[in-house]
């Protein structure tokens, strides 16, 4: 079953970890890393995971995080991708 397989990978990697460390990731290592003009919010875990929001599973381009933290002007919260030349 497919959906155990990816289940027990989170469970065995994520499950527990604590974030030390959110920043965007810079321009011009966006680029070098993933050929993307947009900058993610990337989360880098206890055991060295770092998390990097993709627009699609095939890494096409950077992704914004939504969550359900409530913010009193904005509602719930996105982190959002910046687009920053590079060129």
């Amino acid at each position: 079953m497919k959906n155990k397989y990816w289940k027990d990978l989170v469970d065995n990697h994520l499950i527990g970890r604590t974030i030390v460390k959110a920043e965007w990731l810079n321009p011009k290592e966006s680029e070098r890393l993933f050929g993307w003009d947009c900058q993610p919010l990337e989360l880098f875990l206890d055991n060295g995971t770092i998390l990097t929001p993709s627009a699609d599973d095939e890494g096409n381009n950077a992704g914004s995080l939504f969550t359900n933290i409530k913010h009193k002007q904005m509602g719930e919260i996105t982190y959002p991708v910046f687009r920053e030349s590079i060129k």
